[in-house]
Formats: C-alpha cells, structure tokens, sequence
C-alpha cells in the first residue's frame, strides 16, 4: 500500500509517532510517503520506500502569515496524484485534516478518490480546540475524516465533550519500539552524572507550563533531603529559563542537570531509576512509556490518559496534580528499597511490552485496509 503521512516533524509526541508508524510500515512492504514543512527528527536515512516531501512555503507581500494550509493542500494533491497514493495519514486535526479534505475534493474534482484517516493526539483537541476561532473547522474536519482515531479513551472522551462528533473515534494507543529501548553496559554513562551510585531521576517533556516541571524540581528537592539522588531533566522550550534560575537558587544545585533537547532521550533513560511526569494534562504520556520500556517506573499525576499507560501500584505510582507531598512520599517508597525498585523496574517493561510497535501495528495495518476498501466501494 502507498501511504501518505502528514504530521508535524518536531521533538514532540505527535511527530515522534507518526514517523516510527512510518518506519515500522515501510519494513512490513508498504511505501511511505512524508509530507510536512522539514524532515522528521526521528526518520534517520531515507530508504527505497520511505519518501520525503517538503511543503516549501513562500512569503508574499499580500499576506501577513504564510497561508501554510492552502500549500500544504497544495502539495497533497501534487504527491497523491504523481505518487498514485493509495490512502493519507493525518495527525493533528489543525491543519492536517482541514487539508486532507480540501486536497480529497480537488482530486475527486479530477476523478482521483483517496480516503484520509485523522489520528487526535491531544493539544489539537484539549488546546487549539477550546479556542473558538478553531472550533469550526475542527468539527467539520473531523466529521469529514473517512476514519478517526484518538490515541487514549481519555482524549476520546474529551474530544466528544468539547465537539459535536458524529464520527465513530477509534482508539489506538500511542507505542514504541520495545527492542530499540533497553541498552547494555551503561555503567560509564551513569558515573559522569551519580560517581557514587546515587539513584537518578529524570524527566523529558518539551518544557511548557502543563508539564509543571517546577512541581519535578519541589519534589527532588524534599527527596534530597532524605537520600542522595541526582536528577536529569531533558528537553527544552519556554519554561527553561525560568526553571533554571530556580534550580540555581537549590541547595541541591550541583544534583542537577539540564541536558536539552536530545534526539535520542534512551541513553539517559536507561541510566535512570525514577522518571517523574507530574503535568495538569496529559492525552497519553508517550515519554512515560519511552521510561518504562527502558524499566523505569514513573511516578506520574493521575490526568487524561496516563492511567491507561501507567498502572498505578505496578508499573508506578500515581496522585492528584500539584501534590509534591504525595510525590515525594511515592518516590522515596520505590527507590529507597531495593527489592521494591527492582520489582517496579520489571513491572514497567512488563507493562510497556503491551504498546510494543508489533502489537499495534496490525491495528493500524486492518485500519488501512478497512478505510481504503470502504471508500472506494462507495
């Protein structure tokens, strides 16, 4: 099958997954087809059925912003018709679907019927979606997808709060690649950050104020107080500076480390003992599950779909937004045992081994074949 996948190439989960479904579609056969402004930070080489295309935009003196949409629906129709694509791929409602479909009426137009699947990652539902200026095209977008999918029963469930969807959601969970997660021999890697064997902590995100990294920065600071420990936070964006300023004000600076953002987060992972995810709002939590696949339990806030990802007393540990107390209580219960530590590590690769890629790929694969065989028969 030709696929076309259209997505936002950036460090963020959406974009991440998109390009490892792309990846993992290309080794089952299928010739994939990457649409979007720049090259995926995850697509590494290119091979003979992974395609790039780049929507190259221009800047006319007539507009303000850059019509990105109108190109973008643009360049679908050119790669749809000269590629003979068979179906697209969109993630993230705005402006993906809004596009797929203006590019599917243009091509029905020329007598060329392609169907479009939309995946509902989270932000474009539970933040560009409460804007009401979005809230239109959002709902037509969505209603218009041939097929719909939401990668948690949380996003689901909201997405139907917020809009008023007359299209079956189907859910697929995000996943990762289990065996491209755990790494050997890391021991020299550790010493740079914890020489004395401290248990690590850590956290990714991509920095802005849901995540609450400052609640990461409280807790680590109270666990301090109790035991030696070292903490890494990955990423980068808008709250940086600030969070930096106030980890320069700890007793415990010389325990942390700012390491930006890595294209690669595994190295850091599988030295880590901890990973703290404490944001307001969360659609999945891929970098829960990233953790986990490295046996890294996570202490998490119970919001959106974290539950689903991280079983609560097994796989971590979860509590209430905003309540470092809790957090703190619950970090110190896993690492200060080793027993525990241990059992909580297994528990996590267990349980990432249920989202591994060769589990969820057939769901999208049937998916594909469903959609495709639907709309060409109607």
């Amino acid at each position: 099958m030709k696929i076309g996948i259209v997505l936002y190439p950036t460090f963020g989960g959406s974009g991440i997954v998109a390009t490892e479904l792309g990846k993992a579609l290309s080794k089952k056969g299928h010739e994939i087809h990457f649409i979007t402004y720049s090259e995926p930070v995850r697509l590494g080489e290119l091979r003979k059925n992974i395609f790039y295309h780049e929507v190259r935009t221009s800047d006319y003196p007539l507009f303000k912003f850059t019509p990105y949409e109108q190109v973008l629906t643009s360049k679908l129709v050119d790669v749809v018709k000269f590629e003979k694509l068979d179906l697209l791929h969109v993630h993230y409602a705005i402006p993906h679907a809004s596009a797929a479909y203006m590019a599917q009426q243009i091509l029905k137009d020329q007598g060329i019927k392609i169907p479009f699947i939309t995946t509902l990652h989270g932000t474009d539902i539970t933040l560009v979606g409460k804007d009401p200026s979005f809230e239109p095209v959002i709902n037509f977008s969505i209603n218009h997808s041939n097929m719909v999918t939401a990668v948690s029963e949380s996003l689901k469930k909201e997405t139907h709060e917020l809009f008023d969807i007359k299209k079956e959601i189907k859910v697929i969970p995000n996943f990762i690649c289990l065996n491209e997660y755990k790494l050997d021999n890391n021991e020299f890697y550790k010493k740079r950050f914890a020489p004395n064997n401290e248990k690590i902590i850590c956290h990714v995100s991509n920095f802005r104020k849901v995540k609450r990294i400052e609640d990461v920065l409280t807790t680590f600071e109270e666990i301090s107080k109790k035991t030696e420990v070292k903490l890494i936070l990955v990423g980068d964006g808008p709250e940086r500076p600030r969070l930096e300023k106030i980890s320069r004000k700890s007793d415990f600076k010389e325990n942390i480390f700012f390491l930006g953002s890595l294209k690669s987060t595994k190295e850091v992972l599988n030295i880590s003992d901890l990973f703290i995810l404490p944001s307001s709002k969360e659609s999945f939590g891929l970098s829960a599950l990233e953790a986990m696949a490295c046996s890294v339990p996570v202490i998490a806030s119970n919001s959106g779909g974290i539950p689903e990802v991280v079983i609560h007393e097994e796989s971590g540990l979860l509590n209430d937004v905003g309540d470092t107390n809790q957090m703190t209580i619950n970090a110190l219960k896993i690492i200060s045992n080793h027993d525990t530590l241990e059992k909580y590590k297994s528990n996590a690769l267990n349980q990432a081994k249920s989202f591994d890629i060769e589990i969820i790929l057939p769901r999208y694969e049937n998916l594909y074949r469903e959609c495709v065989n639907y709309y060409l028969s109607n």
